[in-house]
């Protein structure tokens, strides 16, 4: 039992038999929401089969609630599932709708032209929204209303009807409770749907102190209930069946003793018998033959209101039954005096809802299935008439049998380009696939098709694949800059799918088919973009002299020119050219110094891939300002669209990247630590992945975290198989580094001689991009001294081809560590000299410690130990502290 003011506030109203506990958890819960706006938020599920007493918990909540915090409420429902953000929308929109479009835009800030067109208050962009975004843009939204509405309760019911826009909103909303004022209630079944079960099952996952299932009234709680409806003379006999008919289930309890009121039974061992009867009455076909005996209209009027579903509007149902103002008004009334339906309001609107989801479901299934089809299509007509767009209309017609319409079809593709501009690509998807069942013309097919891969682009590329494939192999097909683009996008998502050679091939063939011209160069580019990024290609070499052939003569007036350039300079940095002609290159594929117009990082036509070249071409060639600046660009372009998923994470593991190599360890550590957080959203195992773990790795191996980067190796499986993409930094170097520092030497040095080979057949011989010479140097120093020193004489041999600052410093420093005595100490002496001048702080650092470590400085040591401290780096400052600490030998 409830005690105290828990049990004032759980006792409110009519009683509720045998859900103190469960009454007891929303209580305390309230009474923490209320007691301190600075409290953690709470979420209780409640969860049970139909009819076992969810809908009357969450009305009770809302009642303990009434006069002491905000309600807002949604219900799911089984014929709406496919309307994206429907119950979100209920659940914020009244209080959205109330603020201005200035006061909206001022109080969500950049997130409002992200999730406003979601939440129904704003326009969409145009351009196509990502899910994750618009996600992250829901969960701040709702966040911030938490706050500024304190204290707030959030009821949802029938969450296993909940639209999946939805459902992933609340399972990240309800990761972040621990930080927002705000209680959530959520009843559900068991859904059906496995994407639906892993959302509530994560929201489950956050509830204190956990889901609580509901069971079934006792023999006891039945007579109780019993006798509190129809009177204390309700015999045992009497109450006993009424358990034994029902099952213990209270809504067909409540249900069947509201029949035994109406029916005047005398509740007795006498009238036991007849309690059955009653029940069929209450549910399934009886309810059905009772809805009939309320007249023509009224059925026509509850179908209508089935087919519509949830908050019913009374003029779109009246028009759907087709009945005027005053004919529907009577049709109401009988439902509502019938429990059939009740009152219902949604902000300033007065709508309708069914009494329970039973009834509304067993209304719906008692439509006959020709009528109810052709219900939807006339559903479909109302909502368009009444001013709502084809997204609104759409899952009507989803509802319709194929008809070969070209009309459905291109209002089905009027849906899912609504749906995918606010963020809901399955919504979009499941319009094109209907659209293609009509089915389309057969010069339209090819464009639905086509339409249906670029829907799922960034959430699912195995999925774009299969469509764009069939959009491409379909007669007639797409022609032109149409048929060119899927051509790209396709090659795109094979990438991203990790069937690299795949898309190398696609792009031959659909080449050789060309006259010479923008679109056969526009594909001539993309297939060097993607050979320059294929990890296990064969002629590196004669690729390099074929793409230098074309690129060099290129002035760089037109995009696929600028895009060969940034090609050119990204494969001149990997194989070691020289670092100044790199640059050139990537300055001329700029326009004043920025990214030409339709080369933007959101630009759909050449994809992010290029610009992730240009940028880690500036990076490798120490121009790290242009690197950053470029980077922290893409940063800022994805944020600002709303694209959360994997283009963030790669340009947040980018920006991570320039911080490493400037030597802002800390700051680059967290970067790189949210790029896999990011990466994680959209799935595993994926390239993004490889970087990001990549360049983690040998951050904190700089760091001095070896045990903490062997942890990230291990739960990203960092090693062999590699993908079939280029990995930056190498990632055959930066595992053998692992290994090593970690302490397995035989293996580290197998992994540095497995990245020599790969290196040496790429013709890589960038020192930076691929540091395994001098790693491998220095591990086979004692073991194989002749070949160590070979190793670094050709390391710096390519380092000063190369050229830059960092790479030549470098290369120093590992011949200084093969020497001894003066030549030693030269060594040190000109490497700290070029990495001072370089933008690479850890690496200068490391000089100065090692420098002063051989020296025995203790000038060059405490410089050192400042520049580690400044970098973050340590392990380092350790090192360099140790030595001073004994000081012996120091001057």
């Amino acid at each position: 039992m409830t005690q105290g003011r828990h049990a004032d506030a759980a006792s409110s109203g009519p009683p509720l038999w045998e859900r103190e506990s469960e009454l007891d958890v929303a209580a305390r819960a309230l009474d923490d929401l209320c007691g301190d706006s600075a409290s953690s938020g709470s979420l209780v599920v409640y969860k049970g089969e139909a009819g076992i007493g969810k809908t009357a918990l969450l009305a009770r909540v809302e009642a303990m609630a009434a006069g002491r915090a905000t309600v807002w409420s949604a219900r799911g429902g089984e014929t709406v599932t496919s309307v994206p953000f429907n119950v979100v929308r209920q659940l914020l929109q009244p209080a959205l709708l109330a603020l201005t479009e200035e006061e909206a835009r001022e109080y969500f800030g950049d997130w409002y032209d992200i999730a406003g067109p979601a939440l129904g208050i704003a326009e969409p962009t145009g351009r196509q929204a990502d899910p994750q975004g618009v996600r992250d843009g829901l969960v701040a939204a709702s966040s911030r209303l938490a706050r500024l509405h304190w204290p707030l309760v959030l009821l949802v019911d029938d969450a296993h009807w909940a639209d999946l826009e939805t459902l992933e909103w609340l399972a990240a909303f309800a990761e972040r409770l621990d930080d927002l004022p705000v209680l959530v209630v959520v009843a559900q079944r068991d859904p059906e749907d496995a994407q639906a079960a892993a959302c509530l099952d994560a929201v489950g996952d956050a509830a204190r102190p956990g889901a609580t299932s509901l069971r079934a009234l006792t023999p006891d709680a039945t007579a109780g209930l019993t006798r509190a409806t129809l009177g204390d003379h309700a015999d045992d006999p009497f109450c006993r069946e009424v358990w034994a008919v029902t099952g213990g289930n209270p809504y067909e309890t409540v249900e069947l003793l509201a029949k035994v009121q109406d029916s005047d039974l005398a509740p007795e061992e006498g009238s036991a018998a007849e309690l059955r009867a009653l029940n069929k009455a209450a549910r399934g076909r009886g309810l059905v033959d009772r809805l009939e005996g309320l007249g023509v209209d009224a059925t026509r009027f509850a179908w209508a209101a089935a087919i519509l579903g949830t908050r019913i509007e009374p003029g779109l149902a009246a028009l759907l039954a087709g009945m005027n103002p005053e004919q529907a008004g009577r049709c109401a009334e009988r439902l509502l005096a019938a429990r059939i339906l009740t009152d219902a309001t949604y902000g300033a609107v007065g709508t309708l809802e069914f009494v329970h989801p039973l009834i509304a479901s067993a209304v719906y299934d008692a439509i006959p299935p020709a009528t109810r089809t052709a219900m939807h299509g006339q559903a479909a007509w109302a909502v368009t008439a009444s001013g709502h767009g084809p997204a609104a209309a759409s899952r009507h017609l989803l509802e319709v049998h194929p008809d070969d319409d070209p009309e459905l079809v291109e209002q089905m593709r009027a849906a899912a380009r609504e749906h995918l501009a606010v963020g809901a690509p399955d919504a979009a998807r499941r319009c094109l696939e209907r659209a293609l069942e009509e089915p389309p013309l057969p010069e339209i097919r090819p464009e639905v098709l086509y339409e249906l891969g670029c829907a799922t682009l960034l959430t699912s590329p195995a999925t774009t694949v299969r469509h764009l494939e069939a959009a491409l192999d379909t007669t007639p097909g797409l022609v032109g800059d149409r048929r060119v683009d899927a051509v790209c996008r396709l090659s795109q998502a094979l990438v991203h799918n990790d069937q690299l050679e795949d898309a190398l091939r696609l792009i031959d063939d659909e080449a050789e088919l060309l006259e010479p011209g923008p679109a056969r160069l526009r594909l001539q580019a993309v297939h060097f973009m993607w050979e320059g990024i294929h990890a296990g290609e064969e002629d590196s070499p004669g690729r390099s002299r074929n793409l230098a052939a074309l690129a060099d003569r290129l002035p760089g007036r037109a995009n696929p020119e600028r895009v060969l350039l940034i090609l050119r300079a990204f494969d001149a940095m990997t194989r070691g050219e020289n670092a100044e002609e790199v640059v050139e290159r990537c300055d001329r594929a700029l326009v004043n110094g920025r990214l030409a117009p339709g080369l933007g990082w959101t630009d759909p036509e050449w994809g992010f891939e290029v610009l992730i070249m240009l940028g880690n071409s500036y990076v490798m060639s120490d121009r790290l300002d242009r690197a950053e600046s470029l980077f922290t660009e893409a940063v800022r372009a994805y944020e600002t669209a709303g694209w959360s998923g994997g283009h963030l994470a790669l340009a947040q593991a980018f920006v991570g990247f320039v911080h490493r190599r400037r030597g802002r360890l800390t700051e680059a550590e967290a970067f790189l630590r949210e790029s896999l957080r990011l990466a994680d959203r959209v799935g595993t195992g994926l390239p993004m992945h490889w970087d990001a773990a990549c360049i983690l790795i040998d951050t904190l191996l700089a760091r001095g975290k070896a045990d903490e980067a062997l942890e990230i190796a291990e739960r990203y499986s960092f090693g062999p198989p590699y993908p079939s993409t280029l990995v930056l930094p190498d990632a055959h170097s930066v595992r053998g580094r692992l290994l090593l520092a970690t302490g397995d030497i035989d293996a580290g040095i197998s992994e540095l001689e497995a990245a020599a080979k790969a290196s040496i057949a790429r013709g890589g011989h960038n020192t930076i991009m691929a540091p395994w010479a001098c790693d491998l140097a220095r591990a086979l120093a004692l073991t194989d001294p002749r070949r160590a020193a070979e190793l670094a004489g050709e390391a710096r041999v390519q380092a000063e081809r190369f050229g830059t600052d960092t790479a030549i410093g470098e290369a120093l420093r590992c011949a200084a560590a093969l020497e001894t005595g003066q030549a030693q100490l030269n060594l040190y002496a000109k490497a700290v000299t070029y990495l001072e001048a370089s933008p690479c702080a850890y690496e200068h650092a490391l000089a100065r410690v090692e420098y002063g470590i051989a020296a025995r400085s203790l000038s060059e040591l405490n410089r050192g130990l400042t520049l580690a401290r400044s970098c973050g780096a340590d392990g380092l400052a350790a090192r360099a502290r140790e030595v001073l600490e004994t000081g012996r030998g120091l001057r």
